[in-house]
């Protein structure tokens, strides 16, 4: 498997399209590739879904895979700052969907800072880093019906929250 996986759906960018990054990405971690897996998620979070799929029944949004992964990078690996990647591609979203997707890569943006031992953010990129209510209520707002409250729950279990 590789990224031409991904193109094989060619612009459809639905159902198909997620179980695919989500499997790209479960194969990118699998091989040691663990900045370039949560790049994936971040794929698959980006697909044109609406909620009701049947694929989002057996494989929810992937935050609870995302939370899993930033927990346990491999280490000696580089990986980036993971916070840095979510605050920059959050603030510099485009469409489609922006606002969904933006407050998706927020919600990534707050596991990353309750499971990651550097919470520091990129101190240049000059964006109001929003509070995890914020999040939630933007969630729910521009996301999938219950989408704040699986991300919640997910959050409850990353870590302690971190000081903002």
């Amino acid at each position: 498997m590789d990224w031409r996986s991904l193109g094989r759906c060619g612009r459809d960018r639905g159902p198909a399209f997620y179980l695919t990054a989500l499997e790209y990405s479960h194969y990118l971690w699998r091989h040691g590739r663990a900045a370039r897996a949560i790049l994936g998620l971040d794929r698959a979070l980006g697909a044109d879904l609406r909620g009701d799929e049947p694929v989002l029944a057996a494989w929810p949004l992937p935050y609870a895979a995302m939370a899993w992964f930033l927990s346990r990078m491999p280490p000696g690996r580089w990986v980036g700052n993971p916070r840095v990647h979510f605050q920059h591609y959050a603030g510099r979203m485009n469409e489609p969907r922006r606002e969904q997707r933006r407050w998706r890569a927020w919600a990534c943006w707050a596991l990353a800072r309750r499971v990651l031992p550097y919470p520091v953010g990129d101190p240049r990129h000059k964006v109001v880093e929003p509070t995890e209510e914020m999040i939630a209520a933007k969630l729910a707002v521009h996301g999938f019906p219950g989408e704040a409250e699986l991300w919640r729950a997910v959050l409850r279990v990353a870590g302690p929250a971190a000081v903002h």
